[in-house]
């Protein structure tokens, strides 16, 4: 008896349950979240709110949030939404500034080393990998923060050609624009290339990025701006592409030009 009174308390509560109710407590979530929140995680906190609501009738209530409320949320990509006023710029404010502090205490340099273990011993990428950074090369469009080699062995009883695999790697969760144009210009001499960021990146710009890497193929890495503990995410593995030879040698002479040593490592 108690638990047939239980679920017919249920029905009742469930059948009160308004679209708006679902709408208001989402724009509350929405606007608590100045740096964006995504599709799936807002229904999940919009779930918490009303437990007994059927998943569908909340994805249903709150797919189009930036439509119904046009003034108060905005949709900047797929399946992300923001708060319109304020919040947001003050978000960004936030993120600036902390990047400015970062920046006083951690340098980009910091994670060429740790970056170029991962390219070579988690990714399998590379199997000589030098860092580089800087404008060594005195060229905005050839100096990748790390760059590597995936060439033949002793072992290997089949030949081939050898590969480059460079990248960029950022501290500023503001430069995501420059990353990628930095890594995208990298391809002229690379068979792949990387971007890696820090994860205090906005979800606005983690969206667009990683939609720019895919178009491109370029490999995207997330990480925290942490020495003792980066904690690298691999977001997407770079595609192969087939580089233009006049610029693969063109980077090459520039390399034994500025430190012969790395180029004997990764070319000799």
């Amino acid at each position: 008896m108690n638990a047939r009174e239980d679920s017919c308390s249920i029905i009742r509560r469930m059948a009160k349950l308004t679209d708006r109710q679902v709408q208001d407590l989402a724009r509350k979530i929405v606007a608590d979240n100045p740096g964006g929140i995504r599709y799936g995680a807002l229904i999940k906190k919009v779930s918490e709110g009303f437990p007994t609501a059927p998943r569908k009738r909340i994805e249903w209530s709150v797919w189009n949030l930036d439509s119904l409320f046009p003034e108060e949320i905005a949709k900047p990509s797929r399946g992300l939404f923001t708060p319109i006023g304020s919040e947001s710029e003050a978000a960004t404010v936030e993120n600036t500034e902390q990047s400015a502090a970062v920046d006083d205490k951690i340098k980009e340099s910091d994670f060429y080393e740790p970056f170029a273990e991962l390219l070579r011993n988690d990714l399998g990428e590379v199997v000589e990998v030098v860092e580089l950074g800087g404008a060594g090369l005195k060229s905005k469009w050839a100096t990748p923060d790390v760059v590597g080699i995936y060439k033949p062995l002793a072992r290997h009883h089949i030949k081939f050609d050898i590969e480059i695999a460079s990248a960029e790697v950022k501290i500023d969760p503001q430069a995501p624009v420059v990353a990628f144009g930095q890594a995208a210009a990298y391809r002229l001499f690379s068979t792949k290339t990387y971007i890696a960021m820090p994860k205090t990146m906005t979800e606005e710009d983690k969206g667009r990025l990683e939609s720019l890497c895919m178009l491109y193929g370029v490999g995207l890495v997330l990480f925290e701006v942490s020495r003792n503990d980066p904690k690298f995410e691999i977001r997407m593995r770079a595609q192969r592409f087939t580089p233009d030879m006049f610029y693969v040698n063109e980077f090459a002479e520039r390399l034994k030009a500025h430190d012969p040593d790395k180029f004997q490592k990764l070319f000799g």
